[in-house]
């Protein structure tokens, strides 16, 4: 039991970790954060079942769509529900974000309908034996996606001209400007990326849970939980807040039992940013004056 809840753990932490990225990924750039998060994971997982339980497509391209719909998502939200606001200096994008992530989960809740469904994939739909314990397949699946989009990310913000640029938006805004580097579309583009992990996660995490259309507010709240836990300017703070949550949550769940592992996870979030204010795993940010 103790190794299915390791492995159960590790798959909702690499799901929590994504989602996540995706609130580091815009704060580092906008020093904003799209609360409508939750909201792009449930849309990734309804479009997938839409497109490919409902309307028959391969998963690959039923998975494109679902992407791309999701990064347009994602564009929307910050040039109507972000950047209206955070260029007067207002922190109304705070809550326009909220409002707009529950204004999509009612249009799926009336589109969709409100009844769980089960998406099923039979290319995953597999039980599979790891050290004498029986667990999904997507379970495996799952940390392996992850750790191929996280060393993505580090690859491309490390090596690559786009990764140049967005340093040079995320250090000094101003200055990226003055040498035509066109800020504002690099906001944007982080809110797409920021949605299409939010997608992805969806994608993901649907044939382990029902999908419907308040799924994604319980998982979008965990998850800025385990930003802030990880120090949300920090990637790999973020991503291994991630898996401790998960596998933290996972563990409660066998000893405790389910009906209090929400609270008892969340107390211990307090508790580590009480201790940590910063997060486990980011730094102090010192102000020049």
């Amino acid at each position: 039991m103790i190794t299915a809840s390791i492995i159960s753990g590790l798959a909702m932490g690499s799901m929590y970790a994504l989602l996540a990225l995706g609130f580091h990924i815009t704060f580092i750039v906008s020093k904003t954060v799209n609360f409508a998060q939750g909201s792009a994971m449930m849309v990734g997982a309804v479009l997938g079942y839409v497109f490919c339980i409902r309307w028959g497509l391969p998963w690959i391209v039923a998975a494109a769509m679902t992407l791309f719909l999701c990064a347009l998502y994602g564009l929307a939200v910050e040039r109507f529900l972000v950047r209206p606001f955070h260029s007067r200096g207002s922190e109304a994008w705070l809550m326009a974000t909220v409002a707009g992530g529950l204004l999509v989960d009612n249009l799926v809740m009336f589109s969709f309908g409100k009844e769980p469904r089960r998406f099923s994939l039979a290319a995953v739909d597999h039980r599979l034996e790891v050290f004498g314990t029986g667990v999904d397949l997507m379970q495996l699946i799952i940390p392996l996606v992850a750790a191929a989009i996280v060393l993505g990310l580090f690859l491309v913000s490390r090596y690559t001209r786009i990764g140049k640029i967005l340093a040079a938006s995320v250090q000094n805004p101003g200055a990226a400007r003055m040498m035509g580097i066109p800020v504002n579309r690099v906001v944007a583009i982080s809110f797409a990326v920021s949605t299409v992990f939010a997608g992805i996660a969806g994608l993901l995490i649907a044939p382990l849970v029902s999908v419907h259309s308040d799924m994604g507010t319980l998982f979008g709240l965990k998850a800025f939980a385990v930003a802030i836990l990880g120090g949300i300017a920090s990637a790999n703070g973020v991503v291994m807040a991630g898996l401790l949550f998960g596998l933290a949550e996972a563990l409660i769940i066998v000893h405790l039992g389910s009906t209090i592992a929400q609270m008892v996870t969340f107390g211990l979030v307090i508790v580590a940013l009480a201790l940590r204010p910063n997060g486990l795993f980011g730094t102090r940010t010192l102000v020049k004056v």
